[in-house]
This record gives structure tokens, C-alpha cells and sequence, in this order.
């Protein structure tokens, strides 16, 4: 058993240490967010991510949210991601060996990326791989033959000034993307040096990644962790404490550990694991046990030994028993509490546990509590995305910061497939934009087409139970499909509020039965505080905000819509009705002044915009504005960086019939013209200052939707800025 005194004195001794939290803690970057994934609880001050894909922009299912480009520079190559500052591409998915080769414009440089299919996609290689091969290797690169349906990638790709993706081919080119960018002077763990498209992955990453399904955590290199450890009988209903001893001791559960006789899987599955932190009014982890663990159900169709073999959770079955482990580091200040709830129906016996404890070497302010939101969506709502998290209303709702770590999902308990047309949307820290959008809920998953109905699992996708057809069900548990996808590297940060939805089905037209857990970290308090927003056309907010934009137009209105999914129903019922706002348009440039948090550490600036008018581009200037009264001088303007947002509500659809059939130039519109998009104001012009002024300067992109199509009207749109400034989340009472 532990030395509960001994950790008790560390922990006190970790999160009293205030004078060693004035920084933000480290953000990992690159392969140093799988090295150093015990640092998974730790805050992103200064981190944001976003998903971009190739998803139908009027709402729907075209294509199966396939082929919908930005725009085409040459019939070979046809771009869906286009970025400018530095950052790191986390992910890349595509479906099969679709639209390879791939060119990946790193700071201007074009590295062709294929699959081993590329060279006669008519005949696909089985077990194919990416090339070059050395450079994407498994476990972080996998193909079709794997995962069973789809190309995924989790090489870090660098960029210091800019990113372009685009494919050769167009033929069901579906894809999603993960990048996170960084505000200038943000705690990272090493610089961001431009990827040279040859170094291969550390052999050390590959390796840690390839103990997927293993002991993690390793007492023996943690001096000073412990284990509690027992056996327990659990009643169909009530609870049971699992671990009774550990109280004011502050640190970190490293590792949970679950087995059972294999005949008790399924009861044992269906019961609650509970997990409360700090004594709060709530438990933070309530969820199915199976489901917790990443899959379903614990049936076991075929006898296979894992059927979950994920890096931050696994199912593994022996010969007598199932056993289940969880790796994700859960940090607390004072005491922790894991118990289990009955079923409801059937006791289970012989219920043997471990729970691994170790000091946190971090202040509390530095890290999130673990949270696994459980959600029961029995009668979805036609038209509306199931919401499977909203920290405003999660626990007792307020603020919360951290960010959003995975999820494991039913999607059906009848053996129904084609619910899984739906599309993750993510919003996050107010935003009416999805930062993250994507093309399907298998695509999310890992797979594609449907997985083709078959079960795989891989460290951080998997598809692990369901028969692949109805007729081939063995029985009611063997129709339950589920899902998972964690995310480590390709994490997504918030700051005050995170929303995660999910269509269900491919126009939110789904009957099917979903239940959901969402993994996050998340701290009860903001990282990021409003300070300041400018409404353009309001003549109050321009003249106390000291708007001043010479060449832009007199406002206009614009009634539309964001992008939500579908307007509306077949049935003629309007989901999202469309609503009315004022902006303005330049081709030159705009300044204002806005107030800051002094004690701030960068500045999240965001911009309601008119996406009618493609790929706006800005250059950003800051200046000093201490003094509300002063008119900065020329040499006082410091560049903050580009503000680029590429696409519009125009797009280029290309989706031949045939595999190697020639690149479309099909124009569509989309009636989405309200825009939410962020820029990062760095840390070395806002740190210390009440109110900066900035001078945002219209640079036009003429890039036509394709050569020879004639460029529409360029400008830079307008409707509202607002302000929030990163701070350190207030310390857990």
C-alpha cells in the first residue's frame, strides 16, 4: 500500500510552490507531445487549434463531404488547407489513397507526399504505406489495409511562415485536417523549425506510441509513486468506494486498473465508473465502464485478445478474465475518490482493481482536472446536432479552461451504418464558428466507408465491436457499434468554453440511439478573458473604440447564416433561420483601439466577418495606445504578424466518376456568409499595456477559383472585433 503521508507532504510541498508559476507552464510541440505525454493535463496558455476539411460548405452530404476545394492553381493541384504564420500540422486523414499524390508547400517549399497505391490506383497495394515510408511510420502513419477505410497521418509537420495542402487528384477527395498555431512568446518546448521532409519520426516516439495496449506507467521509474490495490464486490445497485484510503494527499492517478471473470464482462460494463476530485459538488468522471474504456460493450465477438489497444486505454482479454486499464494522467490538489455504481440489473463479483498514485511536479493552476462527460442522446432532434459537451453547463457550469482530449461513442445499437454521415463541429471560447469541422463521424473515428462494417483499433482511432452486418449479429450486444479517437498532439485547447456537437447522420435526419463520453482537462476558471469588443457600423463602439478606416465603405447590412449544418428540414421546417448584421468593407486599411488584461500573456483577437469575399488577408500592426489621447507615431507601429483566412463561401467541387477522371471546375455558392476568425496578437506588444491601438492593412490574394475563372471582388470585411486576453486560470478552491 502507499506511503500516504509521504505523498501528502509532496503534494502540499508541489502545489503551494506559487513563486514557481509566474510563467505559463510549457506547451510540447511537436514529437514532444507524445514524449512528454504525461503533460497531457498541463494548460495550453497560448495554444489554439483548428480542423479544416473538405466538408460540403452549403450544409449538406455532397459527395459524402468529399472534393470541395478552396481553390485550384493547376488541375493537379487542387488545395484544401492554406495558412500562413507559424504552426504545426498534428493530423492529416484521407479516404483510401484518394487524391495522392499529396503536396504539402511547407514555408514555400513542395514536398510530394503518396501512397503506395498512387502509382495505379485501379489496383490498390494491400498493406500500403506512405511515402516516403521512413518519413511516415507506423504507429504514427496507417493505411487503408489497417485501420479499414482510411489514410491517417500524425507526423508533426512544422511550419515557420506558411502551410499549403493540396491533392493531385480529385476523385473522392475527402480529408480533415488538425494544426494548432501559437501566439508569439508562448511557452514552448522547442523553436518551430521548418519541416525538412526527410528526417524520420525519433525511434524513441514510434516506440512509446507502439506500447499502445501495455503498462504505461512504470512504478519502477517513478520513485515515488504508489498503488492501492484490493478486490470488491459490486451490488446491481448502489456503489462501491474502489480505493477508501486516499484523502488529502494530493498528486496525480497515473494508472487505473480494472479485471473481471470473463463471464461478468458484460454486467461489469454496463456499471458507472465515478470519479470526484478535491470533494467537488460533482464527479467529474461518470460514465458507462465500457464505454470509459473505449468501446461500447465488452463483448467479445470474436475472441480476439484487445478489443480496445489504444495508447490511453485498453481491453485486453486472457483466458479467465477481461482486463482494463487507463493511462491518462488525473491530476487533483487535495484528495481524490473512484467508485463504482451498480448496473441496475446484475451484481458483479471478483472485481480486482489497482490505482496507481504519483506526485504532480507542477502547481495546480498549471494543470486541469480529468474529465470523462458522459451523455445519453436516446431521441435525437431532427435538425440539431447532438451536444456531447458544454462546459457552460457541465458541472455545475461557469468558466473552464483546458482542453478537449477525445471521445468514446455508440452510434447505433441496431447495426445501423449509415448514421454515421454525420460531422463533428467543434466550438470553442464563444466562437459561432466550428474552429473544428469535419467530413463524417467514421472519418472522426479513424476509418472510412463505413470501416466496411469491420472492427479495428489503433492507439488513438478505433472501431472495436459491432458486427459488420445485421444478419451476421450473434446476439443484441453484437449490434452495438462504437467508436473512439483521442487526441494528444492534436489536442484542442479552450480558454473559457468548449461545445462539442455531432450531427447525426449525414443532414442530422438520424433516429439511431448515440451515447457518448467526452474526455477534457479543464480547470474550474478562464484562461481567457474578454476585455473589449468593437461592433463596426455602431457609430457608440466605432468613435469610443477611435475607429478610423478612410477607404471602407458605409455600413451594410448582410443577412445570413453561419455554418451550422443544414438550413432546412425535407419536411420544409427551417432549422437555422437566417439573421441580420451590419459591417463594412475596405480595400485599404482599418485602426482602432481596444483595451487589454495588463497582466496578460498575448492577445486572442477575433473578427466577425463577411466570407463572401475570399481569402481576406490583412498585415497587423500594433502601437502602444497607454494613452487614449495620443495618436501613435510611424515608428511606434510594431508588425504583429498576417491575418489570413483562406476560402470563401465560393468553392471548386471536383469529384470525376472515374478514379484517374480529369479535374473538375464546378462553382458552388454557399449561402454561409457569417464568419468567425482568429488572430494572435503576440506577447511582446500586449504584455504590460492597458489599451494598444491596431492598424490592420488589406493585402488582396488574387487567386482566381480556377485559372482563367475571372476573380470576384476583393476587400476586407468587417463586422465586430472582440478581445480576450490569456491569463493563468485562478487556483482550485
Amino acid at each position: 500500500m502507499s506511503n500516504h503521508g509521504l505523498l501528502s507532504v509532496l503534494g502540499l510541498l508541489l502545489f503551494t510552490d506559487i513563486s514557481a508559476a509566474q510563467e505559463p507552464p510549457t506547451i510540447p510541440v511537436g514529437l514532444d507531445a507524445y514524449r512528454q505525454w504525461h503533460r497531457w493535463p498541463f494548460q495550453r496558455i497560448g495554444a489554439r487549434a483548428y480542423m479544416r476539411s473538405t466538408y460540403d460548405r452549403r450544409g449538406g452530404n455532397e459527395g459524402a463531404d468529399a472534393s470541395h476545394f478552396l481553390f485550384q492553381l493547376a488541375t493537379n493541384f487542387n488545395v484544401t488547407l492554406d495558412v500562413e504564420g507559424p504552426g504545426v500540422l498534428y493530423f492529416a486523414r484521407y479516404n483510401h489513397w484518394h487524391g495522392s499524390p499529396w503536396h504539402y508547400v511547407v514555408d514555400g517549399t513542395d514536398h510530394i507526399i503518396q501512397e503506395s497505391s498512387t502509382t495505379n490506383p485501379l489496383k490498390p497495394v494491400e498493406n500500403s504505406v506512405f511515402l516516403p515510408e521512413a518519413v511516415f511510420p507506423a504507429p504514427l502513419a496507417w493505411t487503408w489495409s489497417a485501420t479499414k477505410g482510411a489514410d491517417l497521418m500524425w507526423v508533426p509537420i512544422p511550419f515557420e511562415k506558411s502551410f499549403r495542402m493540396a491533392y493531385s487528384r480529385t476523385r473522392y477527395g475527402t480529408g480533415y485536417y488538425i494544426y494548432h498555431q501559437y501566439v508569439r512568446g508562448a511557452n514552448l518546448s522547442r523553436p518551430i523549425n521548418s519541416w525538412d521532409g526527410k528526417t524520420p519520426p525519433d525511434k524513441e516516439v514510434l516506440d512509446l506510441i507502439s506500447r499502445a495496449g501495455t503498462d504505461l506507467f512504470s512504478q519502477a521509474n517513478a520513485p515515488h509513486s504508489s498503488v492501492s490495490s484490493g478486490t470488491l464486490s459490486l451490488g446491481a445497485n448502489g456503489s462501491s468506494e474502489v480505493d477508501r484510503s486516499l484523502k488529502e494527499s494530493g498528486g496525480a492517478i497515473r494508472a487505473l486498473k480494472f479485471s473481471v471473470p470473463r463471464n461478468q464482462a458484460l454486467a461489469f460494463g454496463r456499471a458507472r465508473l465515478r470519479m470526484t476530485w478535491d470533494g467537488r459538488p460533482h464527479p467529474s468522471v461518470d460514465a458507462p465502464v465500457a464505454l470509459f474504456f473505449g468501446t461500447g460493450t465488452l463483448y467479445n465477438r470474436d475472441d480476439r485478445e484487445y478489443l480496445v489497444k489504444a495508447f490511453p486505454v485498453y481491453v485486453r482479454f486472457d483466458r479467465e478474465r477481461v482486463n482494463l486499464a487507463c493511462f491518462f494522467p488525473m491530476p487533483f490538489v487535495r484528495s481524490a475518490r473512484v467508485e463504482l455504481a451498480g448496473n441496475g440489473r446484475t451484481p458483479v463479483e471478483d472485481i480486482r482493481y489497482e490505482v496507481h498514485y504519483a506526485p504532480l511536479d507542477a502547481p495546480a493552476h498549471h494543470v486541469g482536472y480529468f474529465h470523462a462527460t458522459d451523455r445519453d442522446h436516446a431521441d435525437p432532434e431532427p435538425g440539431e446536432d447532438l451536444v456531447l459537451l458544454d462546459t457552460r453547463e457541465t458541472e455545475g457550469g461557469g468558466d473552464w479552461s483546458g482542453h478537449f482530449v477525445g471521445m468514446s461513442w455508440i452510434f447505433t445499437d441496431r447495426c445501423v451504418l449509415n448514421t454515421l454521415e454525420g460531422d463533428p463541429r467543434f466550438f470553442f471560447d464563444d466562437s459561432q464558428t466550428p474552429q473544428a469541422y469535419g467530413t463524417g463521424t467514421e472519418e472522426w473515428g479513424g476509418g472510412g466507408d463505413y470501416w466496411g462494417g469491420r472492427n479495428m483499433t489503433l492507439p488513438f482511432a478505433g472501431h472495436p465491436v459491432g458486427a459488420r452486418r445485421l444478419e451476421e449479429a450473434k446476439n443484441d450486444e453484437d449490434q452495438i457499434h462504437s467508436a473512439y479517437r483521442f487526441l494528444l498532439a492534436d489536442l484542442m485547447p479552450f480558454g473559457r468554453n468548449a461545445v462539442i456537437r455531432l450531427e447525426h447522420g449525414g443532414e442530422n435526419q438520424s433516429t439511431e440511439h448515440y451515447r457518448t463520453v467526452t474526455y477534457w482537462y479543464g480547470a474550474p476558471s478562464s484562461a481567457l478573458i474578454k476585455t473589449d469588443e468593437l461592433k463596426i457600423g455602431d457609430p457608440g463602439s466605432e468613435a469610443a473604440h477611435r475607429y478610423v478606416s478612410p477607404d471602407a465603405s458605409e455600413p451594410y447590412e448582410i443577412t445570413s447564416r453561419y455554418e451550422w449544418g443544414i438550413d432546412t428540414l425535407r419536411n420544409g421546417r427551417e432549422v437555422y433561420p437566417a439573421r441580420t448584421d451590419r459591417g463594412r468593407k475596405t480595400k485599404g486599411a482599418s485602426e482602432f483601439t481596444v483595451k487589454l488584461e495588463p497582466k496578460n500573456y498575448g492577445v486572442l483577437l477575433r473578427r466577425k466577418l463577411d466570407y463572401s469575399f475570399p481569402n481576406q488577408r490583412a498585415e497587423v500592426y500594433v502601437a502602444n495606445a497607454s494613452d487614449a489621447e495620443t495618436i501613435p507615431k510611424e515608428a511606434d507601429w510594431k508588425l504583429a504578424g498576417i491575418w489570413y483566412l483562406a476560402g470563401g463561401t465560393a468553392c471548386i467541387y471536383s469529384n470525376p466518376k472515374d478514379e484517374l477522371g480529369p479535374t473538375q471546375h464546378q462553382v458552388q455558392s454557399s449561402n454561409r456568409r457569417f464568419r468567425d476568425d482568429e488572430f494572435l496578437v503576440p506577447r511582446d506588444l500586449t504584455q504590460g499595456h492597458t489599451t494598444i491601438r491596431l492598424r490592420l492593412r488589406f493585402t488582396p490574394v488574387e487567386i482566381p477559383l480556377f485559372p482563367g475563372h475571372p476573380l470576384p471582388e476583393l476587400g476586407w470585411t468587417e463586422l465586430s472585433y472582440t478581445v480576450y486576453c490569456w491569463k493563468m486560470p485562478e487556483l482550485p478552491h
